[in-house]
C-alpha cells in the first residue's frame, strides 16, 4: 500500500511518536466494523451523488471501489495498516489508492465521528438480530424438553429446601419466562439503536445539503438521530444492550447453577449430554459439567463489560471525546459472550436425559405436602394460620418416626385435628399436590401444557435485516 498521510496532518509539525500511534490506534479490533463502514460510505457516496456534491460517475466509482475492497477484505487480501489508526481509515486509503483521488471525495459532509457512530448501531442491530434468532433457538430447546417432561414430578425448592412438588416441565417454564423477558428487551434496545447518527459530522452538522432521510432509508434505520452534538457522542445504546445482556447472562447463571447441581451424584436428577462435558486429568471416575460451569463463569465477564462502559461514559463532556474508541471491545466481547452462550445452551438442552425416580425419591423428602394439609384443613373451616400450626406439630412427628406425612396413620392424623379424614391421602400423594394447582400459571401437568402451548404462539420469527448494499 502507498504511503497515506494521516487525515488531520496538515496543521501538525512533526509525525506521531511511534508508541503513541501504536498506542491510540484502534485497528487491532475496530477493524470487525468493515461491513457496516463500507455499507455506511456506500449510502453516504449515494446521498451525496442525489443531492449534487458527487457526479454519477463518481458516485459508481466510489461504490465499486468499495465494493471490491470488501471483497478483498472478506476473501483475507487485504492488509490492514497500524498506522492508518483505524477501520475507516485503512478503507478510505484503500479506496485512494484504488481509484484515484476521486476517493478522497467520499469524506465529503461527514467525520469519524457520525462514521464510527452510524458503523457501531448497523453493527449492534445485526448482532441483536443474530442473537434473537439464538434466543429463540433456546426458547424452543426448552419447550421441547419441557412439553417432553409436563408430568415428571420433582421438588420444587425454596432456600434450596424442599417446598413443595412442582414437574419438571413446570420449572423449565419459568426459565422460558425469563428468556421471554430477555427477548422483549432486546427487541426494545434494538428500536433505539436503530436511529441513524450520520450526517452529524464532527458535532455540529455540515455546510453541505446533505439529505439524512435519504440515507436513513439506504442503511435501513428508523429514524434520524436531531441533535448533532448527542449523536456522535451518544454510547446509551451500547450501555441498554450490555445490561440486557448482562441480565441475559445472570439468567443463564441461574440455569447453569441448577443443571450443576441436578447432575452432581448428591441431586442425580439429570444426566448431561458427554459432548458438554469433560473428565479429569487425574479422577476417572469424574464427568465435569464445565458448559454450564463456564456460562456461570462468564456472566461475570460481561457485567464487567457492563460498569466499564458506564464508567466509561460517567464524566464525558459533550461531543465526542477518544475515550468512546473504549466502548468496541467491551461490546463486542459482550456480543460473543452471549452468542457462544446460548448457541451452548441451544444444544445442550434438547439432550438433557432425566432420571424421574430420582426426582420423585428426592420430592418425597422434606415433607413437601405439608402446605397441602394445611390446605386440606382451611377448606374443613379452620383458620390458617391454626392449621399451619397443627401442621407443623404432625412434620415433628413424621419426624421424629422418620416417617413422610403420608406414611402417617389416620388416628395418628386425628390426634392433631379431628377434622382430617381418610380423604387426605389423596392429597397427601405427590400427583394429588400437583393436580391440586390447577389455575393459570400452576404446576398441575394440564395446565403445564396449556403454558407450553401458548408459549409457542408467542415465539415470532425474528426477520434480520441484512443490507443488500455491498
Amino acid at each position: 500500500m502507498t504511503v497515506y498521510s494521516k487525515p488531520w496532518s496538515g496543521r501538525f509539525t512533526e509525525p506521531t511518536d511511534s508508541f503513541v500511534e501504536k498506542f491510540t490506534a484502534s485497528i487491532n479490533f475496530d477493524y470487525r466494523l468493515y461491513i457496516q463502514d463500507i455499507q455506511g460510505s456506500i449510502a453516504h457516496a449515494c446521498m451525496l451523488a442525489r443531492v449534487g456534491v458527487l457526479s454519477a460517475d463518481e458516485c459508481t466509482l466510489i461504490v465499486e471501489g468499495l465494493k471490491n475492497i470488501a471483497q478483498d477484505i472478506t476473501q483475507g487480501h487485504f492488509i490492514w495498516s497500524e498506522q492508518l489508526e483505524d477501520v475507516h481509515m485503512n478503507i478510505e486509503a484503500a479506496l485512494v489508492q484504488s481509484i484515484g483521488s476521486v476517493g478522497k471525495k467520499l469524506h465529503t459532509g461527514r467525520s469519524r465521528n457520525d462514521q464510527v457512530a452510524t458503523d457501531i448501531r448497523l453493527y449492534l442491530r445485526d448482532s441483536i438480530d443474530t442473537l434473537c434468532i439464538q434466543l429463540q433457538n433456546l426458547q424452543i430447546a426448552l419447550l421441547t424438553l419441557a412439553e417432553r417432561e409436563y408430568k415428571t414430578i420433582m421438588p420444587g425448592f425454596t432456600h434450596l429446601q424442599t417446598a413443595q412438588p412442582v414437574t419438571f416441565g413446570h420449572h423449565l417454564m419459568a426459565w422460558f419466562e425469563m428468556l421471554i423477558r430477555d427477548l422483549d428487551r432486546f427487541i426494545d434496545c434494538r428500536r433505539r439503536v436503530n436511529t441513524m447518527p450520520l450526517g452529524s459530522a464532527a458535532l455540529a452538522g455540515t455546510t453541505f445539503p446533505i439529505d439524512r432521510f435519504y440515507t436513513a432509508e439506504l442503511l435501513g434505520f428508523e429514524t434520524i438521530a436531531e441533535n448533532s452534538l448527542d449523536a456522535v457522542s451518544d454510547r446509551d445504546f451500547a450501555i441498554e444492550f450490555t445490561a440486557a445482556s448482562a441480565l441475559l447472562m445472570t439468567h443463564l447463571s441461574r440455569f447453569s447453577e441448577e443443571l450443576i447441581l441436578w447432575s452432581s451424584a448428591q441431586f442425580n436428577f439429570i444426566q448431561l449430554p458427554d459432548r458438554f462435558c469433560t473428565g479429569s486429568s487425574i479422577m476417572p471416575q469424574k464427568k465435569n459439567p464445565d458448559v454450564p460451569e463456564l456460562v456461570r463463569g462468564k456472566t461475570g465477564r460481561v457485567n464487567g463489560h457492563l460498569i466499564s462502559l458506564l464508567t466509561l461514559m460517567k464524566a464525558q463532556p459533550l461531543a465526542y471525546n477518544k475515550d468512546n474508541q473504549e466502548d468496541k471491545e467491551p461490546l463486542f466481547d459482550t456480543v460473543d459472550t452471549v452468542l457462544g452462550c446460548l448457541r451452548a445452551f441451544a444444544d445442550m438442552i434438547p439432550s438433557i436425559k432425566t432420571h424421574p425416580d430420582k426426582m420423585r425419591q428426592a420430592a418425597m423428602q422434606g415433607y413437601a405436602t405439608a402446605t397441602d394439609l394445611a390446605d386440606y384443613l382451611v377448606r374443613k373451616g379452620i383458620s390458617f394460620r391454626d392449621a399451619h400450626e397443627i401442621v407443623g406439630k404432625a412434620v415433628a412427628l413424621a419426624i421424629e418416626k422418620n416417617k413422610d406425612l403420608s406414611d402417617l396413620s389416620l388416628e395418628e392424623l386425628q390426634k392433631f385435628s379431628p377434622s382430617i379424614g381418610q380423604d387426605i391421602f389423596k392429597i397427601l400423594t405427590l400427583e394429588g399436590s400437583v393436580q391440586a394447582r390447577n389455575h393459570l400459571g400452576g404446576t398441575a401437568p394440564n395446565q403445564v401444557k396449556a403454558a407450553i402451548e401458548r408459549a409457542r404462539k408467542k415465539l415470532k420469527p425474528i426477520q434480520s435485516q441484512f443490507l443488500n448494499l455491498i
